[in-house]
């Protein structure tokens, strides 16, 4: 506390708080261009991210939670094959495409828990440091009031773009893309962030597990808007 008797402490947690929700905003729900407003007719389309056309339909209907239609995994003779290759040889169970399973899984149940404020759910998967920035955000979206909307309508492609092994820790780098509604509502039930449409975002989330550990469970550790 200041010597005028100002809580400054209470001040700069504030704006922590308020830099953290804008920060996990843009990570778990930024629009990368390809937004799909529900006015469109059926079928209409767009040039799709690499050129080709983008399907674009006038209502999402739910979908089974099928794996990424676009799967890459790398040339198991270039660096980060190699790196993968090293952690087979830690762990003779670790298999990359595996892997990609599993962290699509993952990706799935950490959108969807932070979304519902599931601090139960969120706590085996998240690394300590990432679930105490994801708590301090739904603990401010609490106390503003505020309820989130996220459906993942699906998961069109996910790839490993890097792995590092460092002793027996590894960490693998994986993109996503998925076609998501993201909708925030206040405390009167009036929307205040994201839309109804259905909008194609991309994410790089970075997972970590020792493999020397019994514990199974790959941790996010780090995510970012691609």
């Amino acid at each position: 506390m200041g010597a005028s008797g100002f809580p400054v402490d209470l001040v700069l947690f504030g704006m922590i708080a308020a830099f953290l929700v804008l920060r996990l905003r843009s990570i778990l729900g930024r629009r990368s261009g390809y937004e799909r407003p529900p006015e469109l007719r059926p079928q209409e389309t767009r040039r799709g991210p690499f050129g080709g056309p983008k399907v674009i339909e006038g209502k999402a209907e739910p979908v089974a939670e099928a794996p990424a239609t676009g799967r890459k995994l790398p040339d198991p003779a270039g660096p980060v094959g190699a790196e993968l290759a090293r952690m087979r040889a830690v762990d003779r169970n670790f298999d990359p495409a595996r892997f990609l399973d599993g962290a699509e899984a993952a990706f799935r149940m950490i959108v969807t828990a932070f979304a519902a404020g599931n601090r139960t759910a969120l706590g085996p998967l998240l690394s300590e440091d990432t679930f105490r920035a994801f708590d301090l955000v739904i603990t401010a979206r609490e106390q503003a009031g505020e309820t989130q909307r996220t459906e993942i309508k699906a998961i069109t492609a996910a790839g490993i773009e890097a792995a590092e092994l460092h002793g027996s820790t590894a960490d693998i780098t994986v993109r996503f893309v998925s076609d998501q509604i993201n909708l925030t509502a206040g405390r009167d039930g009036h929307p205040v962030a994201g839309t109804e449409a259905l909008t194609e975002i991309a994410d790089i989330w970075s997972f970590e597990k020792d493999l020397a550990a019994a514990d199974p469970t790959w941790r996010l550790v780090a995510a970012r808007s691609a």
